[in-house]
């Protein structure tokens, strides 16, 4: 396959996501193949709450906004344009995917494809649905892309390379069986905040949809704050209370009862509003409904102690003059040249 084939094929799914980026499906009959797939993929979003249970529709949605965003002709001309993708290695990729927030991990399975290698690609039991579809989809828009992909519930056979993702503890299953090949693993990361006391009303509640959106799951969200000493929690709260509604959901008020009950029988001081607790702790891996917060000094030492860390972190969210930070909202919007965990995912396949 050439290039601007598969380029073509990726804006034209990026145009049929682009219908279920909202609460009203809106059919656009000029959307290629609309009419084969349009209601069935409408009944696997209806589907995938089933499925998972945090997979709610308004999630659901807003990944698929984020996709239909990124997958236009612009953006995949930004990215593709830094790689030589003259020749297709042609490559079986093994793709061991998460499952914590929808689609996660498509980007794996995008890089692949346009790399001109083909994917053997493991679903978590947590997101089977949406991938296969939508890779069906893609290959009924170009033909060329059947039988560059397949999917399996087992193990691994005949494959030249791996990327995994998964907890710290599967990492080193990870390791084990698949450290003889060319891979990327994958481990836990989290996302943080370095407040310095001067945010806007607006900065603020654009950190809300940071904590908040996927209900915190992703490794994009942010689960912990810097703060300055004596840092007054007032506004933050104040602009947290726009995503009060959270607490309607069962299972995000299940384990804010839960976690809340654990810290006040273990006489952790903690803030709470309700919906949200906040507790001082020097660990960056929060439970859902909980943030952590940290006290710093000296902006230097925080950002020294970033830099130190910089493995267990995913993004920094923060007005602070600092080399890759992202800015206040943003940490769900990632674009197609942010590559997870700061890893070259292109570069890599197109090397083996």
């Amino acid at each position: 396959m050439i290039l601007e084939e598969k380029k073509n094929a990726f804006v034209a799914l990026g145009q049929f996501i682009k219908q279920f980026a909202t609460e009203d499906f809106q059919y656009n009959n000029e959307v290629l193949k609309n009419e084969e797939f349009f209601s069935n993929f409408a009944i696997i979003i209806e589907q995938a709450q089933n499925h998972n249970g945090w997979f709610t529709k308004e999630q659901v949605l807003l990944s698929l906004n984020s996709w239909a965003k990124a997958l236009t002709e612009d953006n995949l001309n930004t990215w593709l344009s830094n790689y030589d993708l003259s020749n297709e290695p042609l490559k079986t990729v093994g793709l061991i995917l998460a499952g914590n927030i929808p689609l996660v991990g498509f980007h794996d399975v995008l890089s692949v494809l346009v790399s001109g290698n083909k994917a053997l690609i493991k679903t978590s039991s947590n997101d089977q649905l949406m991938i296969p579809f939508l890779l069906k989809y893609l290959a009924a828009v170009e033909p060329g892309f059947e039988g560059r992909f397949s999917f399996t519930k087992e193990g691994f056979d005949n494959f030249d390379a791996v990327i995994a993702t998964g907890s710290n503890n599967t990492a080193r299953y990870f390791e084990y069986y698949f450290g003889k090949y060319p891979n990327i693993i994958r481990k836990n990361r989290n996302s943080v905040a370095v407040l310095t006391g001067n945010e806007s009303k607006e900065d603020l509640e654009a950190l809300g949809k940071d904590i908040f959106t996927f209900y915190g799951l992703g490794c994009r969200s942010v689960s912990k704050l810097f703060v300055p000493k004596n840092y007054n929690f007032d506004a933050f709260f104040e602009a947290m209370f726009k995503f009060n509604e959270v607490i309607k959901y069962e299972r995000y008020a299940n384990n804010y009862d839960y976690n809340k009950a654990v810290y006040l029988m273990s006489n952790f001081k903690m803030l709470d509003n309700g919906f949200l607790t906040i507790r001082e702790d020097v660990s960056y891996a929060s439970p859902i409904s909980s943030v952590f917060y940290e006290f710093y000094d000296l902006e230097k030492d925080v950002l020294e102690r970033l830099s130190n860390d910089e493995e267990k972190i995913q993004c920094v969210v923060t007005n602070l003059p600092i080399e890759h930070k992202v800015s206040f909202g943003e940490t769900q919007n990632p674009n197609l040249w942010d590559y997870a965990d700061g890893v070259d995912t292109m570069k890599f396949l197109l090397s083996l």
